[in-house]
Parts: structure tokens; C-alpha cells; sequence
């Protein structure tokens, strides 16, 4: 499937010779935006599946990615247990269906997040942490007391805040009454002692929603150490009988004994399914990962699987809880195996609050080694598991204690998240380097408060994933919601509810077909990028911090870093650049062409004021200047090697390397030749780059944005206009062409661009409103055909005034009476009260007499709407703007002496939510966390969200609506 997926997206670009073949590359189901899609208590049935996934697919969807979660409020006789035969044959059947609608579909290695749950984890299998006791003993003395830890009781239980939902449940019968009472009981839950041990024996899970829990229970006793005040340190694990009773006495000296015990973190697996709840796994234990898994293969036996495509991990969120998972049987042999000394001597300077060199070194092979589990003891067997059923997995590395870089790097599709391009740089520059063909993104998370996010917020935020390298977006996301429940049905609080009820329904074919056009060009080619940006892992490991492990996601840790400094100058200067990792860099070789990488080619790498390097990457930097390569050394060149094993001969052999390079130079830079390339040093990291003849894309001085690939003769460039200001000007690019192809993906429209030359440089005319984006291909010859039509408006426009007719065309809760309107406005100041609450499309008509300014065009701008405009002229659809401007350009032949302008405005969720939380209406019925607000001021006295007192939101069109000619 791996190789069928490389084929199918490396083979959509085409060829250019002389007369332009100005096509779209082609379009399959892995170029469509994919969604998220949320099965709340696993209650789903074959008739809502085939309506939910035919409406998803009309749409324009690519795949779906099934995640079972919390269940529904007067669902509970429809709860299906996850990976249960019933289940699987209500997934056998989603699979069916999506063969037959030409979807593709992934699903979650779990329920919920992080992987776990389930009646096969247990103790053995949970995620661990370590405590530890120390005494201080005295010469002849020993310790009375028993070597024992006793893990006292935590409950972090959500509970839920249905119980009091009495008009969800029927009033006959015992159903509802009992569900009632279950709820009631666990509404909030404090008392460990209340619940039975294992977890997974308590019957009402889901009504309990546990975050974390530990039982009280003595925790096993790992090692037992005595230190010296002299140095000396002595094993005394073997000297502790069964009751605990420690048989030593302390020799000459002051000693201090420390005693480290195994302890469960608690962690239990967030928003579960039913069937799912329990015990989040030890993510650095191989054996913990097989069991888990084993759940699969039982329930996926004899099933067909053809159209599933693979699987998906979320981010790592084992320790957005109480204390850290820190600890799995077996460490204290792996660190030693891997670090090359027994750390059980060395856990006072482990452990130490004050930290000096030594503790630092010792703490940083304590968590490279805790890096290393968690990528060779869960990432990659969880791939290879994959593997062996021919699926590819997504995986969301970051918020891990490992380097996410080679996480991200051992998987098929790295998926970021978030807002911050820094942050995409992580999962995106694995792709690169390492030739993955897609790098996705869960996308549009939450962006705003419930009901508040429109289609054109999400197009800025999907244009902002693609300017950070995503070519493979995932909507976060769909809920599945039967086909009777009433209005709004089935939602998950953390997403833009991109829902068949929502309004906006009606338009989001628009935007997939724009995501789907500019993902066909992103998913062609190979990424073109100048520049690695070493990610300095090891400096961050050896710093002292409040918790023994640090968690990576993007830049957090680094804001005051020169790494996070350089990448940010980098990125607004237009420098096209990705991160390496340490092990990344060994697969890096010096070739005549630059710096070759399974991906692609670059030119230079950057150390930015990195302080500690590990002795093989040294090697490799040196290796690689030798045969060529300029490295670029941003501040001061790094000062010797991480960590405390054999410190001394890595040391030596650091500075025998160094000592070699004598920098010289009076410039900004200075310079150290090494065989045939240098390293070169200074403290402007653009002045480097020019020295390693890296410039940047120049239309970033412009005010655009853009990302670029490599296509055989030419490039694809992906230019983004994110100011508030109409950008109509000549661009130069930075990579050599003699002609360019533009292409509008929101539109359709392409043709061979404008061009000139000027300084050497190929220049294209664009022309961009603000939020608008096109696609150049570029060619190394010169192109013939079709031009592409540009138009500028060459005269103040005429509103178009008169008797609007507004007519509701669907959405509820009821539609308004129809009516005449002389003044555009917002439609909840119409004299009907039905106006203020109604979300859906209404209809504007009027007829207006053709401009006497003859032109070849002309434009219609609608001036403000809320939201999303389909625009209608003389009965043919000229286009559906999502904005943030509202214009479209109207050839003068569609216009008669005499013409009807028809618009559809099409608005949000709000009002008609609005309107339900001030009548009380019980539409918030989930589960667990239920439906929270994103802002602390739309918290009701439940703790959920309200909009009872807001106001109705600005609805329709709003206008002025203008008309002026172009040239």
C-alpha cells in the first residue's frame, strides 16, 4: 500500500515541453481533505452510517478516521463495547460502505487518548512512575523501620453532568431509571475506596470518567543503595527480606541509603469509549505495546481490511496529570546497556534538587535513555505491528519525552497540530528529509468558541498548514450523529462541528474542493528547502527543569533560544529550511549537488549556538565538510558532548576534532576550511546563509508567503497573501524559470502566467486579494497557451440599490416569513422575531440594468456577509465566497441590458444555539467532559457552555453591494 500511495502521488505531476499542458495533477482520495470522525459510545447503526458517510462524501471527503469515544445521554441501550464482535461488525460494514462511496478509512489505535484500556491491561501492563525514601545513617547504625512505600489513594474522576437529565430517559419502564441512578452515582466520585481494583471491574466507567487513579497498595521495591560521604556506594537491594526488614549496618562513614520503588502512574485513557476505559499502557515496555495490540488482532481476526488504510496514535498526553510515567520494569539494565554505567550508582545526583555538572550529565542519559524506549519500544513495533497487516500509521509524536524529530521519522505520515507554522516545521521536516510522500495535520482544533469559526477562518487556517509544509489535511473533525436525533444531534466539544446540520454544510464542498486542488500540487514532486536546521535535543535534555523528563512540542522549552531565534528569522525572512534530528543527520551525504538526504537536496546545515553535541554527530559534521558541505555555526561553535558516559574519551575525541578547525576572518563571518568545505561562523544568520549561497525567497519582502516543490523542469509554488492589503505586483522568484503556469485553487481557473525578467530573475504578475492564494508551476523553458485572465478594477463602482427580496430557504428552528428589504443589513433586525434566532441560507434577489462604462469585465464586490455567499447572475452560478472578501469578477457577455442578481448567504449555528440554551432545551447530553467552553466567560453554572447570554449574531448580507468595471 506504501508504494502504491508513493506512485499515485509522485506520478500527478506532469511534464512541460514547449506548449503548455495547463491541467490539474490528478485527484484521488488521499488528495481530498480527510475529517475526524468521533463515534460517540460506539452507537452507531448501518442506516445513519451509509446517510452520515454518503453526506460526508457528496462533500467532497477523502477518508475518515474513526475514533470511539464517551457515549450519548438516552443512548446507553445502543452502547456497543469496543472491538467486540458486534462492534466489528458495525466496522465491517463502515468499511463496506466506504469501499462503495470511494472513501478511504483510518482508525485510531484505541479509544480516545493516549493508547490503552481495556480488560487486558493491567498492573503489568500500566503506565509506571518511580518514588523513592532516604535515610541518613550513621556509623554501626541500620534503619528500623521496614524498605516500604505505601502509594496512598488519587482519584481524578470527571464524573459527568447528565444525572439531573431526566426529559433524556423514557418514564416507563427501568431503563432510564436505573441509567438515572448509575449517573447519579457517579456524578462525582472522590473516594477511591468506593471503586473496585482492577478499574476495569467497576461497571460504570462511563458515568465515572476517570482521568487518573491509584489505589492505595504497597509499591514494589527496585533498588536499595547506601552512599558514602566518602564516595563509597554499596548495594543493599539483596539485603532486604520479605517484610521489608533491611539486615546492614552502616560501616565507617556517614551514609545515606536511598530506596527507589515501582509505582503506577494512574493515568487512565481520556474520553473512552465503552469497552475502552482503564489503564493508560507503559509506553516503554515492548511486551506492555504486544499485549494491547493483541486486543486487535483477536477482534481483526478473519476480517477484511482491504480499505482500511491505517492507523493513528494521537499526541502522547500520558502526563497531563498528576506527576510523570517516568519509570517500566527493566530500566535500570537498559539505561546501563545504553549509557555504558549503572545508574543505581549515581541516584543522588539523579535525584539532587541543586544541580551541578555531574547530576546535569547523569539527569541527561536518564531521559535520552527514556527517549530511546519510547521510540524503540513503542513507535516503531507499533509500526512495524502495522506493517505486517500492509497499513500505513499516522502518528502525532509530539508532547513525547523522546525527540519527536525521530519519532515523527519512523512512522508513514507525521501529523502535526496547532497554529504555529515552528510547531508544523517538526512533523513536516521528517517527511521531508526522509521521503515521505504526506506530512498531515489535525486540523482547525477548536479555533475559536462553539459555533464561532466560519469556512473562511478554517481556509486561513488550512493555508497556514500548507505554507508550513502539510500537504494532507484532517478536519478535526466529524461526529457521527444518527439521522433522527433532533437538532443539533451528536457533537464533540473540541472541533469546529464540521456537521451535515451545520449551516455551513451547504458550502464546504467549496473549500474541499479548494483544499483538494492545492494538495493535488503539494502532494507532487519533492519538497525543495535550502537549509537543516539542527534541533538541538541535547541541550535541552542537560538543563536542570522542574520534572525529570522534558516534553517536546514545537518550540516550547526553546523560546529563548538562538534555535528558536534563527528558525523564526529564517521564516519571515523566506529562507526555506526543515529540522534534523541527530540520527536524521547519519543518513545525510556530500554530494557535488549539496547535501543529499533520502528526500531531497539542500545546501547548508546551521547549528545555532548549540552548546552540546553528541561525539557522533561531530563525526558527521566533519565527515560531510570534508567531502564538501559548508556548515554554518550561528554564535559560538558547541562546546563538547552531552551526557556522563565515558565523558572523558568522547570528550577527547570532541576536542581533537575542533582543534582542527582554526576560523579565520575579519568580516562577518570567519571561516575554518575543512577538505573541500568549511565551517563558517558569525552572529548574523543571514550574512551565513549568503556565505553558503542560501538566499530567501524574495516576495517575503513583499508581504506574501509561499512554500515550493520540485518538479522535473520546474517548480510548484504555493503563494499565500495573508496581509490585509490587495497585493497586484510583479514577484520574483527565487529558483531560476523562463515561464510559470498560474492557478486559481479556489476558482479553477489557470493559464500561462505574465512574466518578465528582471536582475536575472524571473518575475510573475500576481494578483491577490487579502486571504487569497495561488498555485505557479514553473517551467525552465518557455510556455505557450492559453493566458491566465487577470482583471483590475478600473473605476469606482455603482452600488447596486433597490428592493431586495430575501426569501429563507432552509434551516430552522423555523424558516422567516418572506420579505422586501431597501436596505441591506443583518437579517435578525427583520421585523420577524424568527429572523434572530434562524440559522441557515436565506436568498437576496434584485434586478439591476447593465453599467454604462463598457468594459470586458466587471466585478461585483457584496461588501460584508455573514457568513459564506453563493452568487448567482441571470441564472448561472458565478461562485461561492467563503471570505474574507467577498468579490467576484462577472466577463461582460454574462451580462444583459437587464439582469437579476441572485445571492445565498448561507451563516453560522449560533443563533439557533442561542435560542435553545435561553429555552432550556437539553441538547448538551454527553458523557465525560460533555460540552465545555473554549472561553471561561461562556461557562455556565454547570460548567458548561452557554450562549444564553449572548446576543444574536450578525446574519446575511450585509453589503454595500457594488458593480464596477474592469480592465
Amino acid at each position: 500500500m506504501i508504494k502504491r500511495l508513493i506512485c499515485t502521488i509522485a506520478c500527478s505531476a506532469a511534464l512541460i515541453n514547449g506548449e503548455a499542458q495547463i491541467k490539474w495533477p490528478a485527484v484521488n482520495t488521499v488528495t481530498k481533505p480527510w475529517a475526524r470522525w468521533w463515534w460517540p459510545g460506539s452507537a452507531v447503526n448501518n442506516r445513519s452510517l451509509t446517510a452520515n458517510m454518503q453526506q460526508y462524501a457528496q462533500v467532497g471527503l477523502g477518508g475518515l478516521e474513526i475514533t470511539p469515544i464517551y457515549g450519548v445521554a438516552g443512548y446507553e441501550p445502543e452502547f456497543i463495547n469496543y472491538l467486540s464482535p458486534e462492534w466489528m461488525q458495525v466496522f465491517s460494514y463502515t468499511l463496506a460502505e466506504a469501499k462503495r462511496l470511494n472513501l478511504q478509512i483510518d482508525i485510531a489505535t484505541g479509544s480516545g487518548w493516549p493508547f490503552g484500556g481495556g480488560p487486558l491491561i493491567g498492573d503489568a501492563e500500566a503506565c509506571k512512575d518511580f518514588v523513592y525514601k532516604t535515610w541518613t545513617v550513621n556509623e554501626g547504625a541500620g534503619i528500623k523501620e521496614p524498605i516500604a512505600f505505601e502509594q496512598q489513594p488519587y482519584l481524578d474522576a470527571i464524573g459527568n453532568t447528565i444525572a439531573d437529565k431526566k426529559e433524556l430517559y423514557p418514564t416507563k419502564g427501568t431503563v432510564g431509571a436505573a441509567t438515572l441512578a448509575m449517573l447519579k452515582k457517579t456524578e462525582h466520585v472522590t473516594d477511591v475506596s468506593k471503586l473496585a481494583e482492577p478499574v476495569y471491574a467497576n461497571k460504570d466507567l462511563q458515568g465515572l470518567a476517570i482521568n487518573q487513579l491509584k489505589y492505595k497498595k504497597n509499591l514494589p521495591l527496585q533498588v536499595v543503595m547506601a552512599y558514602s560521604d566518602n564516595g563509597k556506594s554499596v548495594d543493599l537491594t539483596s539485603q532486604v527480606d520479605a517484610k521489608g526488614k533491611l539486615n546492614w549496618k552502616a560501616p565507617a562513614g556517614n551514609w545515606t541509603v536511598y530506596a527507589l520503588f515501582m509505582g503506577w502512574h494512574g493515568k487512565m485513557v481520556e474520553r473512552a469509549a465503552p469497552g475502552a476505559e482503564g489503564n493508560a499502557i507503559d509506553h516503554f515496555s515492548e511486551p506492555a505495546l504486544k499485549k494491547y495490540l493483541s486486543r486487535f488482532d483477536t477482534a481483526f481476526a478473519g476480517a477484511d481490511l482491504s480499505q482500511l488504510r491505517g492507523f493513528f496514535n494521537d499526541s502522547y498526553e500520558v502526563d497531563d496529570a498528576r506527576g510523570q510515567s517516568n519509570y517500566t520494569p527493566g530500566f535500570f539494565d537498559e539505561f546501563k546497556r545504553r549509557r555504558g554505567y549503572d545508574l543505581k550508582l549515581f541516584l543522588p545526583q539523579l535525584l539532587k534538587k541543586e544541580r551541578d555538572e555531574t547530576s546535569l550529565r547523569v539527569l541527561y542519559d536518564y531521559r535520552q535513555t527514556i527517549a530511546d524506549l519510547l521510540l524503540e519500544k513503542f513507535t516503531i513495533p507499533w509500526h512495524q505491528w502495522a506493517q505486517a497487516k500492509g497499513k500505513v500509521v499516522r502518528n502525532q509524536s509530539h508532547g513525547s519525552p523522546a525527540n519527536i524529530l525521530d519519532c515523527y521519522g519512523v512512522v508513514d505520515i507525521p501529523e502535526t497540530e496547532g497554529s504555529e507554522l515552528l510547531r508544523f516545521k517538526f512533523a513536516v521536516s521528517a517527511a521531508h528529509i526522509l521521503n515521505k510522500p504526506l506530512a498531515s495535520a489535525e486540523a482547525a482544533t477548536w479555533l475559536n468558541e462553539h459555533f464561532k469559526t466560519n469556512l473562511g477562518d478554517v481556509k486561513t487556517a488550512v493555508d497556514k498548514y500548507f505554507l508550513g509544509g502539510v500537504n494532507h489535511i484532517v478536519y478535526h473533525g466529524i461526529c457521527y450523529s444518527p439521522i433522527n436525533d433532533p437538532w443539533p444531534g451528536w457533537l464533540f466539544y473540541a472541533a469546529v462541528h464540521f456537521q451535515p446540520i451545520h449551516p455551513f454544510w451547504k458550502d464546504f464542498g467549496t473549500l474541499n474542493n479548494y483544499v483538494t486542488r492545492c494538495q493535488s500540487f503539494l502532494q507532487s514532486g519533492r519538497p525543495d528547502n535550502d537549509v537543516l536546521l539542527y534541533f538541538p535535543f541535547s541541550d535541552h535534555n542537560s538543563e536542570p527543569g522542574r520534572d525529570l523528563l522534558n516534553h517536546y512540542d514545537g518550540m516550547k522549552g526553546f523560546e529563548n533560544t538562538d534555535f528558536n531565534k534563527v528558525a523564526e528569522d529564517m521564516l519571515a525572512k523566506g529562507y526555506a529550511f526543515d529540522l534534523i534530528s541527530d540520527n536524521q543527520l547519519q543518513r545525510v551525504f556530500a554530494n557535488a549537488n549539496g547535501l543529499q538526504t533520502p528526500g531531497g537536496l539542500y545546501r547548508t546545515i546551521v547549528l545555532a549556538n548549540t552548546k552540546y553535541l553528541p561525539l557522533p554527530t561531530l563525526q558527521k559534521l566533519a565527515d560531510l565538510a570534508k567531502n564538501g558541505a559548508t556548515i554554518l555555526v550561528y554564535n559560538n561553535f558547541p562546546i563538547g558532548v552531552p551526557g556522563y558516559g565515558q565523558l572523558a574519551e568522547r570528550q577527547q575525541q570532541f576536542t581533537n576534532i575542533t582543534a582542527a578547525l582554526k576560523f579565520a576572518g575579519d568580516g562577518a563571518t570567519q571561516k575554518a576550511a575543512s577538505g573541500k568545505g568549511a565551517f563558517i561562523k558569525g552572529n548574523d544568520i543571514s550574512a551565513l546563509l549568503q556565505a553558503a549561497n542560501v538566499l530567501p525567497e524574495p516576495m517575503y519582502g513583499m508581504g506574501l508567503k509561499c512554500i515550493r516543490r520540485s518538479i522535473p523542469g520546474g517548480n510548484y509554488y504555493f503563494i499565500s497573501n495573508e496581509t490585509k492589503n490587495i497585493v497586484a505586483e510583479w514577484v520574483p522568484l527565487g529558483r531560476k524559470a523562463a515561464s510559470a503556469i498560474q492557478f486559481d485553487p479556489m476558482t479553477g481557473e489557470n493559464g500561462v502566467a505574465k512574466t518578465r525578467v528582471k536582475n536575472n530573475k524571473l518575475e510573475v504578475y500576481v494578483h491577490l486579494e487579502p486571504g487569497e492564494s495561488c498555485v505557479l508551476q514553473t517551467s525552465n523553458t518557455t510556455l505557450k497557451g492559453k493566458p491566465f485572465t487577470y482583471y483590475a478594477v478600473a473605476g469606482k463602482g455603482a452600488e447596486i440599490k433597490g428592493n431586495w427580496r430575501l426569501f429563507f430557504m432552509m434551516g430552522g428552528p423555523d424558516l422567516p416569513k418572506p420579505t422586501t428589504i431597501s436596505k441591506l443589513g443583518s437579517w435578525t433586525d427583520i421585523p420577524d422575531q424568527l429572523g434572530k434566532v434562524f440559522s441557515g441560507t436565506a436568498q437576496y434577489s434584485i434586478e439591476f440594468a447593465k453599467p454604462s462604462v463598457a468594459a470586458p469585465a466587471y466585478e461585483i464586490d457584496l461588501g460584508k456577509v455573514a457568513w459564506s455567499a453563493e452568487v448567482i447572475l441571470n441564472g448561472k452560478t458565478l461562485g461561492t465566497l467563503l471570505g474574507p472578501v467577498y468579490k467576484v469578477n462577472v466577463p461582460a457577455s454574462l451580462l444583459k441590458p437587464e439582469n437579476e442578481l441572485t445571492i445565498r448567504v448561507t451563516n453560522g449555528m449560533t443563533n439557533r444555539i442561542i435560542d435553545m440554551d435561553k429555552e432550556g432545551t437539553p441538547w448538551k447530553k454527553f458523557y465525560n467532559t460533555n460540552f465545555p467552553a473554549h472561553e471561561a466567560e461562556n461557562r455556565g453554572a454547570n460548567g458548561l457552555f452557554t450562549a444564553a447570554k449572548w446576543q444574536p449574531e450578525t446574519s446575511g448580507l450585509l453589503g454595500p453591494v457594488t458593480i464596477a468595471p474592469c480592465k
